[in-house]
């Protein structure tokens, strides 16, 4: 019998908890997501990067039964009282701290943190029913590509196990924008989401110039625009990294009124 293989996919999380609360923004979000769990076996785990964690050094969730951070604020009382959990995977995160060590990545394990909405507001769209192990890989504070393109790397013993690794972030992720889509033009959204497109994709470019050109992502076109900072983009270099060649575009639509991607590895 063959082992099933892990999937490792770039998606936007959306705001807040507004996916799950029946916002009409996220209705092509929330019905890929679902989609797209419904059509895979189900994963032995999920290792999550979300942009809404930073660390240094880097730090690897532990625990063995976490419980969902609500670290979002200002939304219905019900979004904070959510019946859902996901266990906590302490094996996983040892092998992983191991890997990143051997690499010379500095990172410790964190036996403390709980999920932030990073990780339970798409688990909760992919797999509702909740109940599988999870865990939290912190992004570094100094957001530099090439250094989650090196973690993506030392994490590659993953892709040989059936495990998620699921990049939670936002190919588009400026707020004043996001509550006011006027703030930036679509051309502007157009041109650095088909920029990034191109990059990650195409299978004509060779892998050490692809990633000299996400590595400078910042000077593509409207990139700062885009993304005034750049946590919720990195996300997609850690799972670049541990995916090693060009990906496939999943997901290409509109979230309040913002283009965004989703890209597979």
């Amino acid at each position: 019998m063959q082992t099933a293989k892990a999937t490792n996919i770039f998606i936007p999380h959306g705001g807040g908890p507004l996916p799950i609360l029946n916002d009409p923004g996220h209705a092509t979000m929330v019905r890929f997501l679902t989609q797209f769990a419904a059509s895979r076996p189900t994963p032995e785990a999920l290792v999550v990067i979300s942009a809404h964690w930073e660390a240094d050094p880097i730090r690897i969730t532990a625990g063995a039964e976490p419980e969902l951070l609500y670290d979002y604020y200002g939304f219905p009382p019900e979004s904070y009282h959510l019946d859902y959990r996901l266990k906590g995977a302490p094996e996983l995160a040892r092998d992983m701290h191991t890997a990143m060590r051997a690499a010379g990545i500095d990172c410790e394990l964190d036996w403390e943190r709980d999920l932030d909405h990073g990780v339970f507001i798409p688990a909760m769209l992919l797999y509702p029913a909740g109940g599988i192990p999870a865990l939290q890989l912190a992004l570094h504070p100094g957001l530099d590509p090439e250094q989650h393109i090196a973690i993506g790397q030392a994490l590659r013993f993953l892709r040989d196990r059936n495990i998620m690794i699921l990049g939670s972030g936002f190919s588009f992720h400026n707020l004043p924008a996001l509550l006011r889509p006027e703030a930036v033009s679509q051309n502007a959204n157009e041109q650095f989401q088909s920029w990034l497109l191109q990059t990650t994709t195409d299978t004509e470019i060779n892998e050490a110039d692809r990633q000299a050109e996400l590595c400078r992502w910042s000077q593509a076109p409207y990139a700062r625009l885009c993304h005034p900072r750049a946590e919720h983009l990195l996300p997609l270099f850690v799972c670049y990294g541990l995916g090693g060649g060009p990906a496939q575009c999943v997901f290409d639509n509109t979230i309040m009124e913002q283009r965004a991607l989703g890209l597979q590895w």
